[in-house]
């Protein structure tokens, strides 16, 4: 699913990525682990395409993607890729639904009944009518995993995606990647602090000073 070879990044003198190396097979979940500064985040935000490296290549599903203009990169990124962040970036005017829609609005075609079964799968079928202020840290979330879906992407990147919820929601939240993971064929990479995550992961990474080790 993808296929990463010789990433380097340098910010001004800094070199965060010194050459690193990565695959995934399909419907795969990676936890990339390491402490902070190893360079987790920046690895996956060129692998998702919102940073460019330096120097390498990166794969997805076949393509090339950093040889892509910008707008076919663009609409490659709308296609194929979801992300979940930390902090779940939910537009707060907009309820759950319509926060859930708006990738695929971009993408020209919304779908409301889609989302509406995406935010059913996820225990949210209750709250579709439910701003981002009426839910929960937990909810919150949810809903932005099921934003991430809304284009039935090949491969979802994850930034910490539990690091502000409580023990038992994260363990909630965790469970909830693997069942998307076997209920719709996505390839997960999350890069994460929890233990607990990395250990039920098919692989577990670790990244030290910009190289995995």
């Amino acid at each position: 699913m993808i296929k990463a070879s010789g990433i380097r990044k340098k910010f001004g003198e800094l070199e965060v990525l010194k050459g690193i190396d990565f695959q995934t097979g399909e419907k795969e979940v990676i936890s990339i682990v390491g402490a902070s500064g190893a360079g987790k985040s920046t690895l996956l935000q060129i692998l998702g395409s919102l940073y460019v490296p330096d120097e390498g290549k990166v794969i997805i599903d076949g393509e090339d993607i950093f040889s892509l203009s910008e707008k076919a990169l663009a609409d490659f990124r709308c296609r194929k890729i979801g992300f979940v962040f930390q902090f779940h970036h939910l537009l707060p005017e907009f309820t759950a639904i319509e926060n859930v829609m708006i990738p695929a609005m971009i993408a020209g075609h919304a779908d409301e009944q889609k989302a509406a079964t995406l935010l059913e799968e996820l225990g949210l079928g209750d709250r579709l009518q439910h701003k981002p202020s009426q839910l929960s840290g937990g909810e919150q979330q949810r809903v932005a995993v099921a934003r991430a879906l809304i284009n039935s992407p090949s491969v979802i990147f994850a930034d910490e995606p539990s690091g502000n919820l409580d023990s038992h929601t994260r363990e909630d939240l965790h469970k909830l990647f693997f069942k998307i993971r076997d209920n719709h064929g996505v390839t997960f990479v999350i890069v994460t602090h929890d233990r607990d995550l990395a250990q039920m992961s098919d692989r577990c990474l670790e990244m030290r000073d910009g190289l995995f080790v």
